[in-house]
């Protein structure tokens, strides 16, 4: 359940649930509060699941498992990936080392397997693995004004850089900690934590303390990181290699071994994956899944698709075989073939570009 939800109704939310999370779908106009967030500031309730990591190998536990390497200093943090032994993407993370323990910001659907896996992987080690998600309150803060936005309520420290570092502070009297986002709505933001019953306080700060903010929800978070060009683990990610995904930010090719890693490294070595993740301007929106064709090759899939109240029109991110050079496609919606044109990722070119952006080797 939310942890703010009496003001969230309060601005007229509508809720939907998030692998197994309460979260809000919108307040009523996600293409307003979309442009809201491109032209000013705007503020989401995250939700997340959060992994504790505690004990005195805990960094050196985490960092054989995952596909980057794990921070060793308090104050820093990385995103990564946890792959099976095929490669295929079993969640994306982000990793922060908070002192005394490692905390692990995941899908919520992947708390309880993620704990149930390595708990059943601790032999020897000095390690503690517990679900900590009802710890913690997290919201998003993006936008172009968005660090103004931080420095208006932000006590005793400045804004974090680079991105993935955090700082601690208070806002309104509260102990929180603010961290540099990786942009994947690709325009400046941060995330602000804080303790599960302090975060009604944090919430309204965030609205209606200093410079003002724009409350938005998942329809908008969903529409602004596919402008930004930004793989969503439910939509882009689960399952695929991180070849293919080209989210080669989350992956330490240099380090030591990782679970798929020789899956990974062989894919790397070949010089190309299979498919690539592109962008499509479709003249209507196509649903996800939808085939993409070339000519009369089929050759892949939508994996997601939203109306842009930015560029005004359907945008869609789509896998597609990874030697298809053409840019005049098609998806297929309704039954028919509708043109959609190939474009260079982001669609949008907001204040920051998303570390998620997918790239590939030349």
């Amino acid at each position: 359940m939310s942890l703010v939800a009496g003001l969230h109704e309060d601005h007229g939310a509508v809720f939907e649930d998030r692998g197994g999370r309460e979260v809000v779908s919108h307040y009523g106009r996600p293409g307003s509060a979309a442009r809201a967030v491109r032209n000013g500031v705007g503020v989401i309730e995250m939700g997340y699941g959060v992994v504790a990591v505690e004990g005195a190998d805990r960094v050196d536990f985490v960092d054989d498992a995952v596909t980057n390497s794990v921070p060793a200093d308090d104050g820093e943090g990385t995103y990564a990936l946890l792959l099976d032994p095929q490669g295929g993407i079993d969640t994306d993370m982000y990793v922060y080392n908070a002192g005394e323990r490692l905390l692990l910001f995941t899908p919520p659907s992947r708390v309880e397997p993620l704990v149930e896996d390595w708990s059943e992987k601790v032999f020897i080690d000095d390690v503690e693995l517990r679900d900590a998600s009802a710890d913690f309150g997290v919201f998003g803060v993006h936008g172009p004004t968005s660090t103004e936005k931080i420095a208006s309520v932000l006590n005793g420290a400045g804004s974090p850089e680079p991105a993935l570092s955090f700082v601690r502070g208070r806002m309104n009297d509260v102990g929180v900690t603010v961290v540099a986002s990786d942009a994947p709505t690709g325009e400046e933001g941060y995330e602000v934590i804080c303790a599960a019953d302090e975060a009604e306080r944090i919430f309204d700060t965030l609205l209606t303390r200093g410079l003002n903010a724009a409350p938005f929800g998942y329809d908008t978070w969903e529409t602004l990181t596919a402008e930004a060009g930004t793989p969503l683990f439910d939509t882009e990610l689960r399952g695929r290699l991180p070849n293919v995904a080209g989210v080669r930010n989350a992956v330490d090719f240099e380090k030591g071994c990782f679970v798929g890693q020789e899956v990974v490294s062989k894919v790397e070595n070949q010089g190309r994956p299979s498919q690539r993740l592109v962008g499509l301007r479709p003249e209507e929106r196509p649903d996800a899944g939808a085939a993409v064709f070339d000519g009369d090759a089929a050759v892949g899939d939508v994996t997601r698709a939203v109306d842009s109240s930015t560029l005004d029109g359907a945008v869609a991110l789509a896998y597609v075989d990874f030697g298809c050079d053409g840019d005049d496609l098609a998806v297929r919606v309704d039954g028919d073939d509708v043109p959609a044109e190939r474009v260079e990722l982001p669609f949008v070119d907001g204040s920051a570009r998303s570390a998620r952006l997918p790239t590939y080797p030349e």
